[in-house]
């Protein structure tokens, strides 16, 4: 009991010293590169991020709006540190004279297909249109990667509120029974 007095307090400052380190930058960046790594929740906010990068990117193509423009506003609504970091070395490669997907293939987030289909979008001249495939695809991923983990948290959620009812039943029934037992003694 006495462990609680120091507990809770240390919990409470570990907590707001991490959302303190999450609003810089740098705390930022690290925290969502080590989320990237995460076995299932990692994949599922790759798949998001490289959907809503190819989104946007996408539909500023086809409006008319200018490749770094484009990629700027990108960067700035990605949503995710890792890939925005990626896009704005982007920018300086496309300054540079260079293609859009050589800083892509050094960004831990950008599968090898996206870089290839970002790739071909730019030899063809389609980028809009690859983009756009490219993200319809990483939608309905993480579409069914959603659905799949729902699934698999419906039968876990089922478990732990049985074991948690009956925890809650057997402590209240318990007592009664020993009461009956000292009676009939």
């Amino acid at each position: 009991r006495a462990y609680i007095l120091y507990f809770v307090p240390v919990l409470i400052a570990a907590v707001f010293a991490f959302k303190q380190y999450y609003k810089t930058e740098r705390g930022k960046r690290q925290v969502q590169r080590v989320l990237l790594k995460f076995p299932i929740f990692g994949t599922l906010i790759q798949k998001s991020s490289v959907a809503r990068f190819s989104r946007t990117l996408s539909t500023l193509l086809s409006s008319g709006v200018p490749i770094l423009d484009s990629l700027d506003i990108t960067a700035r609504t990605a949503g995710n540190k890792i890939v925005e970091d990626a896009v704005m070395a982007s920018i300086s490669s496309v300054k540079e004279g260079q293609t859009l997907a050589t800083p892509l293939t050094k960004a831990p987030v950008f599968p090898p297909m996206v870089v290839q289909m970002v790739e071909i979008g730019e030899v063809t001249g389609a980028l809009d249109t690859m983009l756009g495939k490219i993200a319809d695809f990483y939608e309905e991923e993480v579409d069914r990667a959603v659905e799949a983990l729902m699934s698999m948290l419906e039968p876990m959620m089922m478990v732990f509120l049985g074991t948690t009812l009956g925890f809650i039943i057997l402590a209240m029934y318990l007592p009664i029974f020993k009461l009956a037992s000292l009676v009939t003694d």
